[in-house]
């Protein structure tokens, strides 16, 4: 994408901020809109700070309304809570924006004729009975539980999302995100890499839920955003997973943080949460067949350049 006006719901976020970042270095205008729910100025201070006059920040709240001035030529939509502790703490905002979120930015595309991309989610899948997860697959999600609020929300988007392309002839794009790190997470996140990053550099005990025998697999920001990129610029309109297939328990996760940062933190077990899924791992045959793209940032890679940042913002020295 390259001399184009985009917008980026939820672009004061972790991964919406890494997005603007690309957007703009690659010759686009960007119009950033959250309510910083769970985004946080900081993240985009820098493009404010230089006075980037390709980059508008706007405090919205998407599940209302979304009026932006003059041509759009994408919209994507990112704006939700995505880690269990906002979503355990903002259920109903979780299901609005969703909800009331997608159909607003999807209205918005429709109006301007611009391109869409929903950021969905692996969550989709819930605790899955295949393994590993292709699109094909229509999930196992328990839609009355804590994570439904989240988890619901996603599927609804892309139902949504697949409703305005047939119905509209919008041309709509639907990411299928899978775990996703680098720097910029937020030290409270809540989730793995975050977490064991945190409490290692601070020489706290690790938090391990379970015995640590579940599955996760790791992409680095760069990767994700490369990808979505490349979707929004093509003509798949139904889903396609984003991810780093190389699947790794989250005991031998806190294992490897422990050795990158040299602490000695011990290990501590805490009860299971409800729903937790026991296997994580993309199948990512589609993106790599009809986008060329797969993850290409090593763990170790991610995760020092993630360790960097977090002792900058911690100003915990090695």
């Amino acid at each position: 994408m390259k001399n184009s006006r985009v917008v980026v719901t939820g672009g004061a976020g972790f991964i919406g901020s890494h997005l603007c970042d690309k957007l703009i270095a690659s010759g686009n205008d960007v119009v950033c809109v959250d309510n910083f729910l769970t985004g946080h100025h900081s993240n985009v201070e820098h493009l404010l700070e230089n006075k980037h006059p390709n980059f508008t920040l706007i405090k919205h709240n998407v599940s209302e309304h979304i009026h932006i001035e003059g041509n759009v030529d994408a919209v994507f939509h990112l704006a939700s809570p995505a880690s269990p502790n906002d979503y355990l703490k903002f259920p109903i905002q979780t299901l609005k924006v969703g909800s009331l979120g997608t159909h607003n930015a999807l209205g918005l595309a429709k109006d301007k004729k611009a391109r869409f991309l929903l950021a969905s989610t692996s969550e989709v899948y819930g605790d899955p009975q295949i393994h590993p997860q292709h699109e094909e697959y229509w999930g196992h999600v328990n839609p009355i539980g804590p994570r439904g609020v989240y988890d619901e929300a996603k599927r609804f988007s892309e139902a949504m999302t697949m409703a305005y392309h047939r119905t509209h002839g919008l041309n709509t794009h639907i990411a299928r995100i899978f775990n996703t790190y680098g720097p910029r997470m937020r030290i409270a996140d809540g989730r793995a890499i975050p977490a064991f990053i945190s409490q290692a550099i601070k020489k706290e005990p690790i938090s391990i839920f379970g015995d640590g025998k579940q599955t996760r697999s790791f992409c680095f920001i760069t990767d994700l955003i490369e990808g979505v990129i490349k979707l929004m610029g093509s003509e798949i309109h139904e889903p396609v997973n984003f991810g780093n297939p190389a699947e790794m328990t989250i005991l031998d996760l806190a294992v490897k943080i422990l050795e990158l940062t040299g602490a000695d933190s011990k290990i501590q077990h805490e009860p299971l949460p409800v729903d937790d899924p026991k296997f994580r791992q993309p199948d990512i045959g589609k993106a790599k067949k009809h986008l060329g793209w797969e993850a290409v940032i090593s763990l170790e890679e991610g995760l020092l350049a993630t360790i960097d940042d977090f002792r900058d913002r911690l100003n915990i020295n090695p």
